[in-house]
C-alpha cells in the first residue's frame, strides 16, 4: 500500500477534527515493577499512511500505544504532534487531540445499543435529555462514508464480533479521531471481514487519517501497511518500508531467529474413534438452532480441523462437547461412553481437556495469580491439597515446572493473570490443559491474537499431542492453521457439517466454497 502524498490530503478530516500531519514518540521509556516494558523507543506516523507495529507478545507494543492514548504515563520521553509537544495524561486528552484507539478486547457495554455505546461519556446537545436520534444519524453518515455497516439501534450483545469492531471504529471516528490506533484488529475477524476492514482503512488513509496497525499476522501487515517498526523485549530493533520486507525477514526481526512456517508432521498410527458426535442439536444464545444434526468422529492420534466463518456454530459445538451448553438432542461419546450433558469436572476425569475460544472469559480468572490459574481444575486433588488445606510448596514446584516447560513469561507465580500478555495467557491455558495428558482435546481458536513465536510453539504442542495419541478437535477460522495441522478437515455452515475432506485432497478454493454453504461432492466425503 502506497502512502498518500501529504499535499493531496484534505486539510480537515470528514469527522471535523484538524488533521494530524505527524506524530512522533521520542525516547519513550516505561518501567513497571520488575519490568522495563519500553526502553527508549522512537516511533512516528504521518497522515495518509499505515504504520504497522510488530513484535512478540510482551515486546512492548500495547504499552507503547497505551502511552500514546494516555492510559499509561512514560517515565521518560515525549510525544510531539504536528511539531509541538503534546501533554497526554488521559484518554480524554488523547481524544481531545484527535487520537483514537480500538482495543484488542472491545470496550463496549453489551446491554446497550450501538448508539448508546457511541454516545456514552459524551455531552448531549439536548441536556438533560438524550439526543440518540442525532447520534444515530451521525453514525449512519459515518457508516455510509467508510463502508461500516452497523445498525445504530441494535443491542451490542446481538452483534457478531466483526460488527462489534465496526462499532469501535465508528465510536472513534464519532469522537473525531484523526490518528487511529488499531490493536490486533483482525485477531477476531474472518477473511471476509478482514477484507472489509482493509477497505475501510484504505478509505480512511485517503481521507487523511494516520493509522497505527498492531498485528501478528505478517501477510496482513504486508498487505495493508506502508512502513513497519519491530519491537523486541521493549526495544526498537528495526524499521523498514513494507515494499522492502518479506514474511521471513519480518519474522526474523520479531523473534531474533528463523521461524518455521512449514511443520514436520510425524507419521502416527491412527487408532479407533475416541470422540464421537451423533446427530447433535443445540440452541444459540438467541434461541435459534446453532447446531443442526452434527455428526463427527475423531480418532486417536488425529487432528480434525473444523473450518467455517465465525458464527456458524463452532462456539456452541465446543461448549456442548465440554458440558457448558445443553444439547437439544443427539449425543456425545468418549471412547464409546455417552457423556452428553456431563459436567466439565466429569469430562476432565474422563480425559477431555478444553482450550476455550474466549481465554479471558472462559479460560482464566483475571484477578487470580498465575499459580492459582494453573491449578484451577486440580487444586482439590492430591498432592496439591490435604483435606481442606492447600500445600503451597508442592503447588509452587508443579507450577514452576509448567512455567518452564511451556515457556510462560511471567515475573513470578504470584503475578496476576491480567498483567500477562495474551500469548503468555494462552500458553498458561495450554499448560494447564495439556499437563493432564488428555485423551481428547478441544482446541478452540488456540492461536487467536497471539504472536508468531507463540503460534509456532502452540502448533508444535498440538502436533506433540497428536503423536501421543490424543484425539484433537481444532476449531479455527484461520485456514492456514487448519491446513498446516489437520489430518482431516470438516467445514461447518449454519450449524451443519457440509463436508469432511482429507487434508491431502483439500485446497483453499474448495474449502472457501464449503464455508459459503456449498456441500462437498459425495466422493470427497470421508
Amino acid at each position: 500500500m502506497d502512502s498518500v502524498a501529504t499535499d493531496t490530503l484534505p486539510q480537515t478530516l470528514p469527522t471535523g477534527h484538524a488533521r494530524i500531519n505527524t506524530m512522533q514518540m521520542r525516547g519513550i521509556v516505561k518501567q513497571f515493577p520488575g519490568v522495563l516494558a519500553v526502553d527508549h523507543v522512537d516511533f512516528d506516523v504521518r497522515a495518509g499512511e499505515v504504520h504497522a507495529l510488530l513484535g512478540e507478545n510482551g515486546a512492548g507494543k500495547s504499552t507503547l500505544m497505551k502511552i500514546l492514548y494516555g492510559l499509561h504515563q512514560p517515565n521518560e520521553g515525549e510525544i510531539v504532534l504536528n511539531g509541538a509537544h503534546a501533554a497526554i495524561r488521559s484518554p480524554a486528552d488523547a481524544i481531545q487531540q484527535g487520537i483514537g484507539m480500538v482495543h484488542q478486547h472491545f470496550m463496549l457495554v453489551p446491554s446497550l445499543t450501538v448508539a448508546e455505546n457511541v454516545a456514552l461519556g459524551l455531552r448531549s446537545s439536548r441536556e438533560p435529555l438524550l439526543d440518540l436520534d442525532a447520534v444515530a444519524e451521525r453514525i449512519n453518515d459515518l457508516a455510509k462514508n467508510y463502508g461500516l455497516q452497523v445498525d445504530p439501534w441494535a443491542p451490542v450483545w446481538q452483534l457478531a464480533v466483526g460488527e462489534q469492531q465496526r462499532v469501535e471504529i465508528v465510536k472513534a471516528l464519532y469522537r473525531g479521531a484523526a490518528l487511529l490506533i488499531l490493536d490486533e484488529p483482525t485477531a477476531v475477524l474472518t477473511p471476509q471481514e478482514v477484507g472489509d476492514l482493509f477497505g475501510t482503512l484504505r478509505h480512511m488513509v485517503r481521507d487523511g487519517h494516520a493509522l497505527i496497525f498492531i498485528s501478528h499476522k505478517l501477510h496482513e501487515v504486508l498487505a495493508i501497511s506502508d512502513r513497519v517498526t519491530v519491537l523486541r523485549d521493549g526495544r526498537k530493533v528495526g524499521e523498514i518500508a513494507t515494499r522492502d520486507a518479506t514474511k521471513e525477514s519480518l519474522a526474523r526481526m520479531m523473534v531474533g531467529r528463523e521461524v518455521v512456517f512449514q511443520y514436520q508432521r510425524r507419521a502416527v498410527e491412527v487408532g479407533p474413534p475416541l470422540l464421537k458426535v451423533e446427530n447433535l442439536w443445540a440452541r444459540s444464545d438467541r434461541g435459534t438452532d446453532a447446531l443442526r444434526g452434527v455428526n463427527l468422529d475423531i480418532r486417536a492420534g488425529e487432528i480434525l480441523g473444523l473450518a467455517g466463518v465465525s458464527g456458524n456454530g463452532q462456539r456452541e459445538l465446543a461448549q456442548v462437547l465440554f458440558g457448558l451448553r445443553p444439547a437439544l438432542r443427539g449425543q456425545v461419546l468418549i471412547d464409546g461412553q455417552p457423556v452428553t450433558g456431563k459436567q466439565p469436572a466429569t469430562l476432565n476425569r474422563l480425559g477431555m481437556s478444553y482450550i476455550p475460544e474466549e481465554r479471558m472469559i472462559d479460560g482464566v480468572i483475571t484477578d487470580f495469580t498465575v499459580a492459582e490459574n494453573l491449578i484451577l481444575q486440580t487444586h482439590g486433588d492430591r498432592p496439591f491439597s490435604a483435606s481442606i488445606f492447600l500445600r503451597p510448596r508442592l503447588i509452587a514446584r508443579r507450577c514452576g515446572q509448567l512455567i518452564e516447560n511451556f515457556n510462560i513469561r511471567t515475573p513470578s507465580q504470584e503475578t496476576l493473570i491480567k498483567s500477562l500478555s495474551g500469548g503468555n495467557i494462552q500458553k498458561l491455558v495450554m499448560a494447564r490443559e495439556l499437563s493432564r495428558s488428555p485423551r481428547v482435546l478441544i482446541a478452540a481458536q488456540p492461536t487467536r491474537g497471539v504472536d508468531i513465536g507463540a503460534t509456532e510453539y502452540i502448533h508444535q504442542r498440538l502436533l506433540d499431542q497428536r503423536a501421543k495419541g490424543t484425539a484433537t478437535l481444532l476449531i479455527s477460522e484461520d485456514l492456514d492453521e487448519i491446513l498446516a495441522l489437520s489430518d482431516r478437515i470438516a467445514v461447518i455452515y449454519e450449524g451443519e457439517i457440509v463436508g469432511v475432506v482429507d487434508r491431502s485432497e483439500a485446497d483453499v478454493q474448495q474449502l472457501g466454497l464449503m464455508m459459503a454453504g456449498v456441500r462437498a461432492e459425495p466422493g470427497a466425503q470421508v
